[in-house]
């Protein structure tokens, strides 16, 4: 029998869906009382008018959280239905069992108002095509997204005192250990702490996280590891462990809160947890824990990965010296965006970064003159053999040693964990009831397991410390390499040398070179040595004009005003050269750039150094090329042949012509007759 009077026919002849949630898997196994009473809606369905067959219950969401519809397949399995007019009425035990916020629950009500689908409770039946139905299911939605917000505001407020603090008890990396609340150590295990120095000290030394992960599988160290039970295990060397310990503020002994966030994924709607950056964090606590590291060696790592995120990748090979000559050829690449550049060959050569323009058709990322690149890069060339950047190089050269013999150590370290694991084996093996087959076959094959792990790290301490090489360089050695250092430039400039073979010498020692345009006409350049060793320099490159010069304003404004003071282009110049100006085309200031300058600006030296413009009576080669219409390079090539006689003025030191008709007069028949047998017109009268 009905017991509503908003229930009307039209709603009994569709379907009765009732919706059972609870939030998490502990509710579905623990909380029964509740799924009982969500189920027994069924019964009240009843006694609302429908029939058995047309009720159904949606239980596909048992264990997911109601604050948000994503992966709940039977809310939305739910809304499709209602979209379709087959739900004459919803039931739910509360409004909470539907959403928890209030976005998804107004969708619902004006779904459902528009669908005629009335909603149903606990406390009674609610028609959202009302007002009043509205109001009281809107204030229903409003009060469970504010539970939901009191719920966590109360869960997390004594974990948010305590990390305040820097108390919150999280998990602790591999290397501490907490023995008893409060209390934080280090691990106990010496190889462990060694283990973990040690990759601190090799980022420190190798400036890069590829590098340093190179440099641990190179030499077959095994990195310490949590498992999901917190017991230490021994693994091979990832990019993603080290960086792990890397960036974990743990070891310089800080105790951190809120170091990630949940984002939602634009393509799959799912959330991730994102890393946030150091500024962003919620708490930072230091000196909680034994650190490894200091906060500043920390910060400074952190620095190191940021300038490395985009780090030239490998994507090309170095290709075959050849007889070009661009000195840099297949090492060099684009500071901007990190690809290779290549080489192209036009006038005196340039490198040129246009992977995107030949794959996309996007503009040229940069474009730079090799000459002076290359200058400068041989120059640092040059200056590493040096004496003083051998003795730089052997210092260097003597830190491998001591590396090499802190890796034998870590091997005999190993050894010393292998052989106790072996023999802890062992021990447990003659321990066991030999009648017990399923315990002993197990044991015995434990043992022999960690007998061939302990032998092949046994033989593998042996070979190293066998071949261990000795890197430091024996003096006579260092002499030869000196006076081969000094020679080097004289048999470079001397020819003997083939372009391909400059170029084996250059990449004998750089890996690679990056150019970074940082001016018009300047460009940063970073020489990557083999080994991680970088050199970075500024390289002022040549320009077409004036204009494109850094500073060409303020050595315009230096120009005119010693100018006007008296003295001359040469002095100008080389004042100007010790200020750092240069010319567009030069590495110094050349008197030219500042006679050009000055004359632009009407500056005109003394009487007798400098030609005239205008004499009384007389037109100059300009003047007189105006008049009759023809080039100044038409006039000075008939004054050249003999077609037009005229002589120098000593004292103005060019050519004057009289100002009279009769003068004009024949010239203009000269140009005359001359045009009339070529057939050209004035555009050709030079020819």
């Amino acid at each position: 029998m009905n017991t509503s009077d908003l229930v009307q026919s039209r709603h009994l002849t569709r379907k009765a869906k009732i919706y059972v949630r609870q939030s998490s898997h502990h509710q579905v196994i623990h909380n029964t009382e509740s799924q009982r009473m969500q189920y027994a809606l069924h019964d009240r369905a009843l006694a609302l008018g429908w029939n058995d067959d047309d009720i159904a219950t949606i239980d596909a969401d048992l264990g997911l959280s109601g604050a948000s519809t994503e992966q709940r397949v039977g809310y939305q399995d739910l809304v499709a239905e209602i979209a379709l007019g087959t739900v004459g009425i919803l039931l739910a035990y509360d409004a909470t069992r539907l959403a928890r916020n209030c976005t998804n629950w107004y969708q619902l009500l004006d779904l459902c108002g528009r669908f005629d689908c009335l909603i149903a409770d606990r406390d009674g039946v609610y028609d959202p095509t009302s007002i009043n139905g509205r109001l009281l299911l809107g204030l229903k939605g409003q009060i469970s997204e504010l539970e939901l917000h009191t719920i966590r505001a109360r869960l997390t407020a004594g974990i948010v005192s305590k990390a305040r603090r820097g108390e919150l008890e999280l998990r602790l990396p591999t290397g501490l250990l907490r023995p008893e609340p409060g209390v934080v150590i280090k691990h106990p295990d010496l190889e462990i702490q060694h283990r973990i120095d040690m990759i601190f000290h090799t980022m420190l030394q190798k400036k890069s996280l590829a590098a340093t992960t190179r440099w641990f599988r190179r030499n077959d160290l095994l990195i310490p590891r949590q498992d999901v039970h917190g017991d230490v295990q021994w693994k091979d060397s990832t990019s993603s462990a080290i960086r792990h310990i890397l960036t974990n503020p743990a070891y310089a002994g800080a105790a951190v809160y809120g170091r990630t966030c949940w984002k939602t994924s634009q393509n799959t709607g799912r959330k991730y947890p994102a890393s946030l950056p150091q500024d962003q964090w919620k708490f930072c606590v230091h000196d909680k824990f034994p650190a490894y590291i200091s906060w500043e060696i920390y910060q400074s790592i952190q620095a190191m990965l940021q300038d490395n995120h985009n780090e030239y990748a490998r994507k090309k090979t170095r290709g075959v010296p050849r007889e070009g000559s661009s000195l840099l050829q297949g090492i060099v690449y684009c500071g901007d965006c990190g690809r290779k550049m290549t080489v192209r060959s036009q006038g005196s050569g340039c490198y040129v970064c246009d992977s995107q323009r030949r794959k996309s058709g996007a503009e040229v990322c940069q474009r730079t003159a090799s000459e002076l690149i290359d200058q400068h890069v041989v120059v640092t060339f040059m200056n590493v053999l040096s004496e003083s950047e051998i003795d730089v190089a052997d210092g260097v050269l003597r830190d491998c040693d001591r590396d090499r013999q802190n890796i034998l150590a870590a091997r005999q370290q190993e050894v010393q964990r292998l052989r106790y694991q072996a023999q802890f084996a062992e021990r447990q093996f003659m321990k066991s009831d030999p009648d017990n087959r399923l315990v002993t076959d197990e044991l015995e094959r434990r043992w022999e397991v960690s007998l061939r792990t302990l032998k092949a790290s046994e033989e593998r301490l042996l070979e190293d410390e066998q071949e261990a090489p000795v890197y430091a360089i024996p003096s006579e050695l260092i002499e030869q390499l000196k006076s081969i250092g000094v020679a080097l430039p004289e048999l470079w400039e001397s020819g003997l040398l083939k372009l391909s073979q400059k170029k084996l010498l250059l990449r004998s020692l750089i890996e690679k070179v990056v150019i970074s345009r940082v001016d018009s006409d300047q460009a940063g350049v970073r020489v990557v040595w083999r080994g991680g060793a970088t050199t970075s320099d500024a390289v002022s490159l040549r320009v077409n004009k004036m204009s494109l010069l850094s500073g060409a304003d303020e050595m315009s404004a230096m120009i005119v005003e010693l100018a006007r003071s008296g003295q001359s282009d040469t002095s100008i110049a080389e004042q100007l050269t010790k200020l750092g100006h240069r010319s567009p085309r030069s590495e110094k200031v050349l008197p030219s750039t500042v006679s050009r300058i000055r004359l632009s600006h009407g500056i005109l030296l003394e009487s007798g150094r400098s030609c005239p413009r205008q004499a009384p009576g007389f037109l100059s080669v300009t003047e007189l090329a105006k008049k009759l219409g023809v080039s100044v390079a038409w006039i000075h090539y008939r004054i050249s042949n003999g077609t037009i006689k005229v002589t120098k003025d000593s004292e103005a030191n060019c050519y004057l012509f009289p100002d009279t008709p009769e003068t004009l007069s024949e010239l203009k028949r000269l140009v005359h007759d001359l045009s009339s047998k070529t057939g050209f017109s004035k555009g050709h009268q030079d020819a």
